[in-house]
Parts: C-alpha cells; sequence; structure tokens
C-alpha cells in the first residue's frame, strides 16, 4: 500500500463494513481486585468470559508479593538482553523449576509465547528445509516457519494421516509444528501419531501447549501429559506464562543441548531485553499454586461441564470439545459480532473471532472459563446467550 490517505481511508472501511475492524475496549478498574472474572467498562461492570487466566491466578496476592518483593531487590525492569547483563537469579530460578517440573533438562525463557515460537523455527529449520505444521496453527507458529526460510506445508487440522501423505518420500522435513490445545477450536492435537511420524522422519517436534499447561493432564502439565507422552517423544515444548501462570512470558523446555543451540541461534532471544525479574518471581510463585492446588483444575473441568449441559438444553451449538475454550460456531462475521454486543449490554464479556484469526466462514463467540468463575456466572451467561441466541434467530 502506498501512502496515500484515501487508501487508508478505503482500507479501514472495507475492514469495518466485512464486520472485521478490530477495536479494544478499555478496562476502568478492577472492583473486587482478588476477582480477575468481573471487570468495570465505561462505567459498566461486566463478567469476563474472553480471558485466558484459566486458573484464575493472575490476581492472585502471591504472585503479586513475590513481583513486588523481588521488584525491592532487583528493580523494576531487567536492563539488557539475558546474554548481556539481563539474567537474574529469578530468571534462571524460573527456568530449573520449569524444566524440573516438565521433566526435561533445561527451560529458556523468552519475552513472549510469539517470539519463543519464531525463535524455535530459526534455530531448527532452514533454507533448503520444510517445516510441517496444522493448517490451524496459531499465528506465531505459521510466522515462524515463514521467517526462518524453510518452507512451509500444512496439513488438514489434527489429521496426522493428512501429516504422513504429505512427507511420504520426503527427507527434507526437519520440524513438525502443532499446538496442543488449539486456541480457538478448543480441541487437542493427536500427539501420539504425530510424535511417531516425527521420529519415522528424523524430525523435530514441536508442540506449543500455550492453553494446555497448567490446565490439562492429572497435574497440569498439558497435552503431552494428557495423551501420555515424555520428552523423548515431545523434544521441544513451548509454554507461556500469560495464561493459565497469570504472568507474562514464555519459554522453551527441552533437552540440554537443544536449549543450548537455541539459546546460541534464536535472534528473538539474543536481542531483546529479558523479563522483569519481578515477572519472573510471579511465575515461580504461580508454578507452586499450580503444583498444590489441583482443585482449580477440577473446579475448570466441573464448570466446563456445566456450561456444556445447560448450552445443550438451550439448543446452543458449541463445539464438541471439552476444556477451559468452549466457541460458538456463528459463521458470519457480522451476526458473532452482534451476538458478542448483545451479551455485553446483559453484563458479559465475550469476544467475537472473526477472520483471519479463524478460516472464512467461521466466525464464533470464544467463550473461555476460568476457575475463579462461580456456577452462578455460568448460569446467568447461558441464560444471556439463550436470550441473544433467540433474538438473533427471530431477526
Amino acid at each position: 500500500m502506498h501512502r496515500d490517505a484515501g487508501d487508508l481511508a478505503r482500507a479501514l472501511a472495507g475492514l469495518g463494513a466485512a464486520g472485521l475492524r478490530r477495536e479494544r475496549r478499555l478496562i476502568d478498574a478492577w472492583p473486587d481486585a482478588a476477582d480477575g472474572t468481573r471487570v468495570r467498562v465505561a462505567g459498566r461492570e461486566l463478567r469476563v468470559f474472553c480471558s485466558n487466566d484459566y486458573l484464575g491466578l493472575a490476581h492472585h496476592p502471591a504472585l503479586a508479593a513475590a513481583n513486588a518483593a523481588e521488584a525491592a531487590r532487583s528493580g523494576s525492569g531487567s536492563g539488557a538482553a539475558h546474554l548481556v547483563s539481563g539474567h537474574s537469579h529469578a530468571h534462571h530460578a524460573l527456568e530449573e523449576q520449569l524444566a524440573d517440573w516438565l521433566g526435561r533438562e533445561r527451560a529458556l525463557l523468552f519475552s513472549t509465547g510469539y517470539m519463543a515460537n519464531i525463535g524455535v523455527h530459526a534455530a531448527f529449520a532452514g533454507r533448503g528445509e520444510r517445516v510441517l505444521g496444522d493448517r490451524l496453527n496459531h499465528a506465531s507458529l505459521i510466522d515462524g516457519a515463514q521467517l526462518s526460510g524453510a518452507r512451509l506445508l500444512r496439513y488438514a487440522h489434527a489429521d496426522a494421516g493428512s501429516a504422513a501423505r504429505m512427507l511420504e518420500g520426503r527427507s527434507d522435513c526437519t520440524l513438525l509444528a502443532t499446538d496442543g490445545l488449539f486456541s480457538m477450536d478448543g480441541d487437542v492435537a493427536p500427539l501420539p501419531a504425530l510424535a511417531r511420524l516425527a521420529a519415522a522422519h528424523r524430525a523435530w517436534l514441536l508442540v506449543d501447549d500455550a492453553h494446555g499447561l497448567g490446565v490439562l493432564g492429572a497435574t497440569g502439565r498439558g497435552a503431552v501429559e494428557a495423551q501420555g507422552l515424555d520428552a523423548d517423544a515431545v523434544p521441544l515444548l513451548v509454554g507461556t506464562l500469560g495464561k493459565a501462570f497469570g504472568c507474562f512470558g514464555a519459554f522453551v523446555a527441552g533437552g540440554r543441548d537443544a536449549i543450548e543451540l537455541l539459546l546460541q541461534r534464536a535472534r528473538s532471544y539474543i536481542y531483546t531485553t529479558a523479563l522483569p525479574p519481578g515477572t519472573a518471581a510471579a511465575a515461580s510463585a504461580a508454578l507452586v499454586l499450580v503444583q498444590a492446588e489441583g482443585w482449580r483444575r477440577e473446579r475448570l473441568r466441573a464448570l466446563a461441564a456445566r456450561l456444556r449441559a445447560g448450552a445443550a438444553q438451550l439448543g446452543l451449538p458449541l463445539q464438541p470439545v471439552d476444556g477451559p475454550i468452549q466457541p460458538l460456531l456463528v459463521g458470519d462475521a457480522a451476526r458473532a459480532m452482534q451476538l458478542s454486543a448483545a451479551l455485553l449490554a446483559r453484563g458479559y464479556w465475550v469476544g467475537a473471532i472473526r477472520p483471519p484469526t479463524v478460516p472464512a466462514g467461521t466466525a464464533r463467540l470464544r467463550i473461555t472459563l476460568s476457575a475463579a468463575h462461580d456456577e452462578a456466572a455460568v448460569d446467568g451467561l447461558l441464560e444471556a446467550l439463550g436470550e441473544a441466541w433467540r433474538e438473533q434467530a427471530v431477526a
């Protein structure tokens, strides 16, 4: 696009006409500082059903206390990249704690999950090689593959047979990448079959389990644990700290040499400022709670079951998935926006997900649950959903 005010205006108008223009809502306050599911926006109190704070830890006092204590010792920022002067004891301790929890030899902190996925692809794939990825992979996995210089091949969503057919006769695939728990669909990748396929082709299997860690598995170790796999089957595991952990940042966990190679090659690690030490300390406190308070996962499962049962009674077409992400498929982007607005008017904040985040014709409401919700909040959301859905059907 050339530098032309008319072109900019037309582009923005086109997004608006298609129902694809995005806007931010400004949170004025949290009426209860310990409850992240209640916010005040434009003077109105809303119940939040679009956050990724699955375990309700983002407003936990232990995290705030750890952050403040470390900031008092180490300052509000790290001051430099990890490889310069930005790597503190708080960072190092968190890396060791994450590696130990996940049964890996090492973990490496990144500032964001996006940067972690770009870094892994750059370190383990390059020109003349192929990356194989799920068609519905997160944008960071897609961008990471494209920026690596390798050629990206995309198999049918969650279809290991499709992946196998794409690799028949090939010897140039070095990385097979997939989400663990898919963030927009709420389903889980077929990891055992993908692990066997990657091993057969001597490719690295990368699982981005940003939305599964802390939530899935008997002890919260994510989709890998839930499907009975170990570090040998999944040698590269990406996780984030801003979802179930309620903090910020990301990491890659794997074998000692693999992580050392990542440290040496990942430009998105080498050339950026390290997380504030207080953020790392808060994440360490969150990890303690993730391990000690299994009731949060149990509560999350119970709330998901309650939502699904209520939706079935109302005839709402939730997608057939378990877990904290419950997509309500709408199809048309404009209708998804209208439903989201109708819920907002009733005091419930549920995001409308539209292309290009999801494929054309699959716009949806993405309902997300938190252990901080209670049964009354879920029942209230169901009532509001039923009313809004009926209104749209009549219209």
